[in-house]
């Protein structure tokens, strides 16, 4: 186990984060204005923010920074703690990593629902992905927009519609993203398609979509083969399949072919490789990234570029 050492300048800047700043760049749906000056948190709602310190009434106890929750309330030692903080860990809230723990969840608090959608449409048809499937997902009770922060929210659920999961994606530049508290993922964001032997696996929400989109731009039905997010990915130390996935193949015993998807970098391709070998030779397995870019939202830009400027040259537009 590698030991690691965080300077007295670092820490001193951990221990400068408040609670509210902390909540807002990385917890923003487990966030809740109670009125004024005063915060909340959905996950507890007897714990109060207010005048850059916070208080866990029903607890007890309070503190004055973000580093004091996550050890107090969350749990976390000092070193996780600071690991978060610093982003010198891979599985720091504003990242996912696939796990094959057995814990149980808690109580999924789904965050509140906006009656509009403007915003998560504008966002997602501003990454590419296609208006037609933001809007069957939309009905679908598949994806909504969250309030007050206006995130697309991508849920999971069981096999009696049941919302069981949760990711929430910030509407902005900002690598904002992260999972709802409580949420099972053995319950991933996915899309089913209950004939096909077929399941596509993917890093995130958004590299699902793109591939989604990309096939329809290619004249394929979108949806005629599972697709599912892995919420995130890590390299597997066990052999055993990540919990993101074991669920939905013992349901679905018909499955025989999956495909990778994973971002074309070093950890995507590890990660890649690390889940093909877990994966046995039960099934016919393949690691495959997207062909141009790093994920596949980079290549389903680089198609309608490409479009674009083929439309441009047919109709005299420079």
């Amino acid at each position: 186990m590698d030991i690691i050492y965080y300077t007295r300048e670092e820490i001193e800047s951990a221990r400068e984060m408040d609670l509210l700043t902390y909540l807002r760049l990385y917890e923003p749906e487990n966030l809740v204005h109670v009125g004024a000056n005063v915060y909340s948190t959905r996950e507890h709602d007897s714990l109060k923010i207010s005048n850059g310190k916070w208080m866990w009434w029903s607890r007890e106890f309070g503190g004055a920074s973000a580093l004091d929750y996550l050890i107090k309330v969350k749990g976390k030692s000092f070193p996780d703690a600071m690991a978060i903080l610093t982003g010198r860990k891979e599985n720091s809230p504003s990242s996912f990593s696939f796990s094959g723990s057995n814990k149980k969840p808690g109580r999924l608090l789904l965050p509140e629902k906006s009656e509009s959608v403007r915003e998560i449409t504008e966002y997602l048809s501003k990454r590419g992905i296609a208006r037609n499937i933001i809007e069957i997902l939309i009905e679908d009770g598949l994806l909504y927009e969250s309030l007050p922060q206006h995130s697309c929210i991508f849920v999971g659920k069981d096999g009696n519609g049941t919302p069981r999961y949760a990711a929430f994606r910030a509407c902005s530049d900002e690598r904002i993203l992260g999972e709802a508290a409580g949420s099972d993922k053995s319950y991933p964001f996915r899309i089913e398609a209950p004939d096909s032997p077929v399941l596509h696996l993917f890093e995130g929400a958004i590299d699902l979509l793109s591939y989604a989109t990309v096939r329809q731009r290619h004249s394929l039905k979108w949806n005629e083969e599972n697709l599912l997010s892995m919420g995130g990915i890590s390299v597997s130390k066990t052999g055993r399949k990540p919990i993101a996935i074991k669920r939905f193949l013992e349901e679905n015993a018909h499955i025989d072919t999956i495909h990778i998807h994973f971002d074309k970098d070093a950890p995507g391709i590890r990660a890649a490789e690390s889940l093909k070998n877990a994966l046995g030779s039960s099934y016919q397995a393949t690691v495959s990234p997207p062909p141009y870019g790093k994920d596949y939202n980079d290549y389903l830009q680089k198609l309608i570029k490409e479009d674009e400027e083929i439309w441009r040259s047919n109709y005299g537009y420079n």
